[in-house]
């Protein structure tokens, strides 16, 4: 303590100035002091109270404590007591024992009130009934009220009372059966007198008006909260749901099903066949006709009355007389239905007839009577969809179908005459396909027909992959096997394997191969064609747009379908492609018109290479001929050359069939290869190897105008000039005259003179007039000689569009005149 208050005086006097605030400095202290000496009195006050209070509380445990005691051993003596026990946990057992006993008890009670007010509510619901309609239904709506309500106590009570719930609900449905009963007798009674439906009625007789009104208004009443309650727990609508039929047309048709049991029931009427269901079809649709104003003015009236400001308001079934008819009928066919189709057995005839016949009356609801029970947006899904899904013959019946269009396949392309090019069923300008393909395509449009009406998306699809692509495929391979087959035939090594005799190999020979190739061809195109007239059908443009929705989420490919990859591979690969511009850019033909895209081209790659292969052949005498520069100006021009009548027989031969069997545009096609195919031969093998002289151009020009003329008269005026051009002007060049020479008039063809010209002058523009008029052989030497751009101004005053310079610079050189 004393080092530090030396510490402390150090601190604060450290000079003599310090000692002036000595004053201050002891006043400081002393109020420090002070302040402290309070504080550690109110720390002290403070202190004695807390230990006074606990001190207080102490004594109030241990006072509780032992009152507490005292307790525990009154309740242990008066249990030990009361239970007759000898220690107190075999007495607390037989206590809670004794509880349980007493809650189970009061919940036995519980439920006892609980039964019997669902008793007290059906006996006054019973005894109401006959004398007010009101008070009938309101004890039935209370009760059902009350069986809503324990749903989610018992929920919340993890099903502790099941056979309680089960109970009252079998009460209430026994209740509601005796209750629509009851007015189910009053409508009978009602049609009774309405002599129902024996007498054909539009309206309901006045004397009758008011009670009518009234049985048909209980039994809408009675099932008006179970169609709502219904229709909020579907939440959305789906064509999966179908609607339950209203009371009053329950009653309604039970006379139609009497009747309808009789004739289509009975073992021994005519009437009852499986292999007329029409029968029984045409009957419900007769009906459904016969009553359908009956419907419309004496029960639309009650139905807009009843539903008109409820859920129900958006429902045809309920709103619209006939749509509630033919939902009351539906019920009594589905039973026929599954009557039927449990007889046939595996007669799949049978059952193809029954579901084209059903396919048909599906039809007629929704076409005539505008059939939509759920929605208008909302399709009927049928009873096709009825008997192939829900009844589960959908997989007997595609095979029927798929076995029905197999045969009737192999029959076609087992004809006599399938393989023989038909003339008449296109129009002149198109290629012409064969019989077989024309029957398929027929056949595959009945196909078509068959499953278009379908419901089912799957099932469209399953129709479209497993028959249609089926058959498509099947014919491609046969087309594909006759071109191996022609082209294995065709070649040195096939014939010396195959054997093959004169007549065989003559068969592929000439016109005849020529129209092997065709029917390969036309086949081909017209199927191909066909598919994309197909991909562009509103049904088909729709199934794919279904596809693409389901295929964008995978899980949503059933499996029946067989997976998306398997899907693409059969339709198009743009399938489960992301459509992010909105362009369709696919079809489902894809696949199937690719690969007969392909055939058709190989196809008339082969038809070009065998043309090219026999001109080639048809020239050699020709391209052999040696003559040129020594003929004389008196025998050449007047007449073709007699070593280009083989080419020219052929052509007239060829293009003659090939302008009967090959559209126009494929026809132009093969003539411009076929043009190529000339102008390289003689351009190689006689233009630039033989020298001229100014008779032997004029020949040679004789030639080729003759062979343009050929072309010409089957494939159309210019084609020739088209696909040959430079060979024409490289002919034009070479027969450029010596200047001061008089152009001789040729005659034509046919032996007469032509002033004017022929078509196939004018085509090439007069060349040989304008080359007179403009320049001679050695003028247009001497600029082709110069240097490259006198050379193109010179082609250029010839009207020479595709010769180059070094073209015409050796044509030039093998004019005698010039060579010289």
């Amino acid at each position: 303590m004393d080092i530090r208050v030396q510490d402390y005086l150090d601190d604060r006097l450290q000079s003599f100035a310090d000692l002036e605030s000595l004053d201050t400095l002891l006043d400081n202290v002393k109020n420090q002091q002070q302040l402290l000496q309070r504080q550690l009195d109110e720390a002290r006050e403070d202190h004695g109270q807390t230990e006074s209070e606990i001190a207080k509380h102490v004594q109030t445990v241990q006072a509780r404590a032992e009152v507490f005691e005292q307790e525990q051993h009154d309740i242990d003596r008066r249990l030990l007591i009361v239970t007759q026990s000898e220690t107190s946990d075999e007495a607390v057992h037989t206590f809670q024992a004794s509880m349980e006993r007493l809650r189970k008890l009061d919940v036995a009670a519980g439920y006892l009130e609980l039964l019997q007010e669902a008793d007290r509510l059906r006996s006054e619901c019973v005894a109401q009934l006959g004398k007010s309609d009101e008070a009938a239904l309101e004890p039935y709506r209370r009760l059902q009220r009350l069986v809503a309500s324990l749903g989610p106590l018992q929920e919340a009570a993890e099903g502790a009372a099941p056979h309680l719930l089960n109970h009252i609900a079998q009460q209430v449905e026994s209740l509601r059966q005796t209750i629509r009963d009851s007015f189910a007798a009053d409508l009978e009674s009602t049609l009774k007198k309405m002599d129902w439906p024996k007498t054909l009625l539009e309206t309901v007789p006045l004397a009758l008006e008011k009670e009518w009104q009234n049985n048909i208004g209980r039994l809408l009443r009675l099932q008006q909260p179970e169609l709502e309650q219904l229709e909020q727990s579907k939440g959305e609508k789906t064509a999966m749901y179908d609607p339950p039929a209203l009371l009053p047309l329950q009653v309604m048709v039970q006379p139609l099903e009497q009747r309808f049991s009789y004739h289509f029931y009975t073992a021994n009427k005519d009437t009852n066949r499986l292999d007329k269901p029409e029968y029984f079809l045409r009957h419900v649709i007769e009906s459904i006709t016969k009553y359908e104003d009956f419907v419309q003015n004496a029960i639309q009236p009650l139905l807009l009355k009843h539903f008109r400001s409820t859920d129900l308001a958006f429902t045809p079934a309920y709103m619209d007389g006939t749509s509630a008819l033919i939902t009351a009928l539906l019920p009594m066919l589905q039973r026929k239905l599954s009557s039927m189709i449990n007889q046939m057995g595996d007669q799949s005839q049978l059952l193809s007839h029954l579901v084209h016949e059903l396919i048909a009356f599906d039809t007629t609801l929704l076409d005539e009577f505008s059939y939509k029970p759920l929605s208008p947006t909302i399709p009927w899904r049928g009873l096709a969809y009825y008997v192939l899904d829900t009844c589960g013959y959908f997989q007997t019946w595609l095979d029927a179908e798929r076995d029905f269009a197999l045969t009737r396949y192999e029959a076609i392309v087992q004809a006599p005459e399938a393989g023989e090019l038909d003339y008449d069923s296109v129009a002149s300008n198109d290629t012409k396909p064969t019989k077989m393909a024309i029957n398929v395509n027929d056949l595959l449009e009945t196909v078509t027909d068959r499953y278009k009406p379908l419901s089912s998306f799957s099932q469209k699809l399953r129709f479209l992959i497993d028959v249609q692509i089926a058959i498509f495929d099947m014919f491609h391979q046969r087309l594909n096997a006759s071109l191996e087959a022609y082209i294995a035939m065709t070649s040195s090594v096939g014939r010396t394997m195959h054997g093959m005799s004169r007549d065989e190999q003559a068969d592929l020979q000439g016109v005849k191969g020529l129209d092997r190739l065709c029917r390969v061809f036309g086949s081909a195109e017209y199927l191909e064609r066909a598919m994309r007239d197909w991909s562009d059908d509103v049904f088909f443009l729709e199934l794919y747009d279904q596809l693409q929705d389901r295929a964008k989420n995978r899980d949503e490919i059933s499996s029946k379908l067989g997976g998306l990859e398997e899907i693409q591979q059969k339709t198009s690969l743009a399938v489960g492609e992301d459509d992010s511009d909105g362009e369709g850019q696919g079809a489902l033909f894809d696949e199937t018109a690719a690969a007969y895209h392909r055939l058709r081209v190989r196809s008339e790659n082969i038809i070009v290479d065998t043309l090219a292969y026999n001109i080639r052949e048809a020239l050699k005498s020709y391209g052999r001929l040696a003559s040129w520069a020594s003929l004389s100006s008196g025998v050449a021009g007047g007449s073709v050359s007699a070593e280009l009548d083989p080419l020219l027989r052929l052509l007239t031969e060829y293009l003659g069939f090939l302008s009967r069997a090959v559209g126009k545009v494929a026809l132009r096609r093969m003539t411009r290869q076929v043009c190529h195919t000339i102008q390289s031969y003689i351009w190689d093998n006689v233009l630039v190897r033989h020298s001229f002289s100014t008779a032997g151009a004029a020949q040679i020009s004789t030639d080729v105008q003759a062979i343009g003329a050929d072309i010409d008269r089957y494939v159309g005026s210019g084609q020739a000039e088209s696909g040959m051009r430079r060979l024409l002007e490289g002919v034009a060049l070479l027969g450029l005259p010596v200047k001061g020479e008089i152009q001789r008039v040729q005659p034509s063809r046919s032996g007469e003179e032509d002033d004017e010209g022929s078509a196939w002058d004018n085509a090439n523009g007069d060349a040989a007039g304008q080359v007179e008029k403009q320049m001679g052989l050695f003028e247009v030497e001497r600029f082709m000689f110069m240097n490259n751009e006198s050379a193109r101004h010179a082609l250029e005053r010839l009207g020479l569009e595709v010769l180059s310079e070094t073209d015409a610079r050796t044509i030039l050189g093998k004019r005698v005149e010039l060579s010289s």
